[in-house]
């Protein structure tokens, strides 16, 4: 199963639209509202089989984010963005909360390239350990609370803006 995730994810492209903009209503099965395009059927049907087999830490902590229940803040778990199946996703703060065990510090690399594929999605990454939640689910929640609030990066202006009306001539 792992070596048909990777090479889901070496052959798919996420194309997202441009930071503000919102697809109307869903078009498409598996076609999200801010996404173009639809995501493939095997990446759904990991994502649906891992949202039933949560870790008990995932458990813990989506029973504090679920149904807006942490200020307000709509959380998406297991919900593909590209080729990967973040733990918690909040769209609107562009926020992406990851749960690491013991498994991570074997795979940093596979990590580091996922984390930035989701930055350039415009997504920010928080990632935490499943002690933590387990240990200080307050302080984690408190933390979560800070990125929320913090604000988005500013977009990128484009390199080479159309010169306005009568000039170029």
């Amino acid at each position: 199963m792992a070596e048909a995730r990777r090479e889901l994810s070496e052959r798919f492209f996420y194309n997202p639209l441009p930071a503000g903009e919102r697809a109307g209503a869903r078009s498409a099965p598996g076609e999200g509202l801010t996404r173009r395009g639809t995501t493939p059927k095997q990446l759904l049907a990991w994502a649906k089989e891992m949202r039933h087999q949560p870790t008990p830490q995932e458990e813990q902590l989506w029973q504090q984010l679920r149904a807006k229940r942490l200020d307000g803040w709509k959380f998406r778990h297991q919900s593909p963005i590209g080729p990967f199946i973040p733990d918690f996703c909040c769209p609107e703060a562009k926020l992406i909360i990851e749960l690491d065990g013991s498994q991570h510090a074997e795979r940093a690399g596979y990590d580091e390239s996922r984390t930035e594929f989701l930055k350039d999605q415009g997504y920010r990454v928080l990632r935490v350990w499943n002690s933590d939640v387990d240990q200080h689910l307050d302080g984690v929640l408190m933390l979560i609370r800070e990125a929320l609030s913090a604000p988005l990066p500013a977009q990128a202006s484009p390199e080479s803006p159309s010169p306005p009306q009568g000039e170029g001539n």
